[in-house]
């Protein structure tokens, strides 16, 4: 959020002078999406900003007409617009290639971890389908390896999950694209590093705070880029009119400080082909 409203300076919006944020529309965390949409359309505001599918599909639920611009996995998977192109109705957005990233995510995984025969992957059934984990597990199978699956609804069944993967006996863990699982990024870290379960995240960023591989764009940035699309509706641009954005840098973090701590040695070729290294 400071590189979403750092991004708005630059571009002549500044909280307090010219802009200003719907009160009680942050740190609603005890609500629903439904309820967190309700009290930010209550407000009457501009522009609604969404993270995510459940909070972008509860912000459209909540209202037909106010301009909402969203930062989600998969905007046309998930049905939040009906094209790239031409979005049409009142939601915008990045869309971040979460599907495809998941895959490459574990073909980095495999190569992080080449004599894993078994590996896990830990899914959100609020975001994830079960034919996006099919899709993955049959990707994997045709490299010899198994791919156990394991979903979670909410925060608190995440640890035991982990813990179910590992005495499955899987030797690897991909931490799949979720708004849950990024925000319990540090439970995830330090629950797989007490197990020494090699794991790899959605975001280069997560490496960066403990945890042994990230790839993709990074989360910083994707804010930067809604706030752009957020500037140019606040200027008058028309929602249906603005494409759907998706990333164009992928960046791999390698954290060799956990790689250490969990006693796994990451190939060198692919320590090499890292963006970043953290030694």
């Amino acid at each position: 959020m400071v590189a979403f409203f750092d991004e708005l300076r630059l571009n002549g919006f500044i909280e307090g002078k010219n802009i200003a944020t719907v009160a009680g529309s942050f740190g609603l965390e005890g609500s629903t999406p439904a309820e967190r949409a309700a009290t930010v359309v209550k407000g009457a505001p501009d522009l609604i900003v969404a993270g995510g599918p459940l909070n972008t599909r509860a912000a459209q639920n909540a209202t037909p007409t106010l301009p909402i611009v969203a930062l989600s996995d998969d905007m046309i998977g998930e049905g939040l617009t009906r094209s790239l192109a031409q979005p049409g109705g009142n939601t915008t957005g990045v869309s971040i290639l979460a599907p495809e990233l998941d895959g490459k995510r574990q073909d980095l995984l495999i190569e992080a971890v080449p004599s894993a025969r078994r590996m896990a992957a830990l899914a959100d059934s609020n975001v994830t389908t079960l034919l996006q984990l099919q899709a993955l597990q049959e990707a994997v199978r045709s490299r010899g390896i198994e791919l156990l699956a394991f979903t979670i609804a909410r925060a608190e069944d995440i640890a035991g999950a982990i813990n179910d993967a590992k005495t499955a006996g899987a030797a690897a863990f991909n931490v799949l694209a979720s708004p849950l699982l990024y925000a319990n990024r540090q439970v995830i870290i330090e629950r797989t590093t007490a197990l020494h379960l090699p794991a790899i995240y959605q975001w280069p960023e997560t490496a960066e705070e403990g945890g042994l591989m990230g790839y993709g764009p990074r989360i910083t940035q994707m804010f930067r880029q809604v706030a752009r699309l957020a500037v140019k509706a606040l200027r008058g641009s028309k929602i249906a009119d603005l494409p759907v954005e998706q990333p164009t840098k992928f960046e791999l973090v390698i954290n060799l400080q956990t790689a250490k701590v969990i006693g796994h040695e990451v190939p060198a070729g692919l320590v090499l082909r890292a963006d970043k290294v953290i030694e």
